[in-house]
């Protein structure tokens, strides 16, 4: 009886494996959504400013109202290239690294 008692504690020390490995792939993909979130947000608006008051300002010598067009435009593409990163580790986030053998 007693050997009963201790293999059933022996279970509830912890979850099964099958969940801690779904926990690090959860927690693997929260920080890849909060690097890209912080990326979405800080890219764009600093490229924004930047090239407005460096670039087209600065050394273009363009007007006030067409820098803050062309300025719009680098940040649109910046945002398009951050999303078009997060598709691609996104996709290929949950793929195993290494060669696979086809027979």
């Amino acid at each position: 009886m007693d050997g009963s008692i201790n293999a059933s504690a022996d279970t509830l020390d912890g979850p099964p494996p099958q969940f801690r490995t779904n926990e690090g792939s959860l927690v693997s993909a929260l920080r890849t959504l909060l690097f890209f979130t912080i990326l979405m947000v800080t890219l764009p608006i600093g490229l924004y400013f930047a090239s407005k008051a460096y670039i087209f300002e600065g050394s273009m010598k363009m007007s006030s109202t067409d820098s803050y067009f062309y300025a719009a435009i680098v940040a649109v593409l910046a945002v398009h290239v951050v999303l078009a990163l997060f598709v691609y580790v996104a996709w290929n986030e949950g793929t195993p690294k290494g060669k696979s053998k086809h027979d």
